[in-house]
């Protein structure tokens, strides 16, 4: 299919950042509504699909960006993926560490570095592999993750306490650099799972080839709903003895996100190529041409407001700028549960419209 660009991705980014921004930025992680919210453990809810989503959208653009390499792996390349890797990598690092800076007890991994080491390493594989000895790396990748967990844990495989890619992470990078979010130390963003995370990545990548050597629209979205049912439906079903879970990014898990990614792309290209229905992207347009930046921005934003600005409030107790804005601004405008929602909202308006003033300045920072 021949397209200047692709529109329903550029979407379908905008879209995605934009829900980040939302389940990131709660007025209140107390008052927050059930699909705003990450399943507990096993599971999975709207929220959960956002990451791998992003990682998906990851894959479709790398099939555009790596066509003008051809095949096999260069040094122009390996430069190109080796630089990304690194800016993000160390971004994410840099925004683990601030504004504190405490090295003793700072998180290695994240959300950036995720999607730093899952692109270098589908990056790598995509270079040097056809399309058929791809998808037999994604198999192996799918099945291998699968032993690995079932035959390297002890006692319940695929709990938080007995996992193996909990105890990868304690041995290689030690308890104080790991996320504690969950009780006991455990990166969702860890090692061992950013190996089934390159496969969401590929699943994106074996998307993009599907839309780009497509013989037209209508026949693109078929393909796309066929094969993303089957792959959520698989997924699904594997879920019952290879549970789906976000944190461990299990292979069940890989199939089920990344079908309904697909499905929903699917459904983008219909609405917006095939029916020429597109007025109401343009938002997510602006969100989808500065997405890392303003993902960055966010976090910048939101940690600056908890831990560099600081208020006393009424009863002379020090209180940070994030939760004054959210108990003197939104709770009297909105309740607690409602008011918290509104905060989020009310912040991805407030960047888009950075977003719209990069987009009509046309400033695109690539991270």
């Amino acid at each position: 299919m021949q397209t200047k660009r692709l529109i329903a991705l550029d979407v379908l980014r905008g879209l995605t950042i934009a829900l980040m921004i939302m389940v990131n930025t709660p007025g209140s992680w107390a008052y927050v509504y059930a699909p705003l919210r990450h399943a507990e453990w096993h599971g999975c809810t709207p929220t959960d699909l956002v990451f791998p989503f992003f990682l998906f959208i990851v894959g479709v653009s790398m099939w555009y960006s790596f066509k003008k390499f051809g095949t096999g792996i260069t040094k122009k390349g390996l430069l190109k993926v080796l630089k990304r890797f690194s800016v993000i990598f160390l971004i994410g690092l840099f925004l683990n560490a601030f504004p504190k800076f405490n090295f003793e007890s700072l998180r290695f991994l994240g959300v950036l570095q995720r999607i730093a080491i899952a692109y270098a390493i589908a990056a790598i594989l995509c270079m040097q592999f056809n399309y058929k000895q791809l998808f037999l790396v994604f198999i192996f990748i799918l099945f291998g993750y699968w032993g690995l967990l079932y035959f390297g844990g002890s006692n319940d495989v695929y709990s938080l306490t007995f996992n193996l890619a909990r105890e990868v992470d304690v041995y290689m990078l030690g308890e104080n650099h790991i996320y504690k979010g969950f009780g006991i130390p455990f990166d969702p963003e860890g090692l061992l799972s950013s190996i089934p995370s390159v496969a969401t990545v590929l699943m994106g990548y074996f998307t993009g080839r599907l839309i780009d050597q497509g013989s037209s629209i209508p026949a693109i979205i078929k393909r796309m709903i066929i094969i993303g049912l089957v792959s959520t439906i698989i997924g699904w079903f594997w879920g019952y003895i290879f549970p789906i879970n976000k944190p461990l990014w299990t292979s069940s898990y890989v199939l089920y996100a990344g079908g309904l990614a697909m499905l929903f792309l699917a459904l983008l290209l219909w609405v917006i190529d095939l029916k020429k229905i597109s007025s109401w992207t343009s938002p997510f347009i602006h969100f989808g041409t500065n997405p890392l930046f303003i993902f960055v921005f966010s976090i910048v934003y939101v940690k600056v407001l908890i831990y560099l600005i600081k208020l006393t409030n009424s009863s002379g107790i020090e209180v940070n700028g994030y939760s004054t804005l959210y108990n003197d601004v939104f709770v009297p405008l909105a309740g607690n549960m409602n008011g918290s929602l509104l905060f989020a909202i009310s912040h991805i308006i407030g960047f888009w419209f950075l977003t719209y003033i990069l987009y009509r300045k046309k400033i695109f920072i690539k991270i």
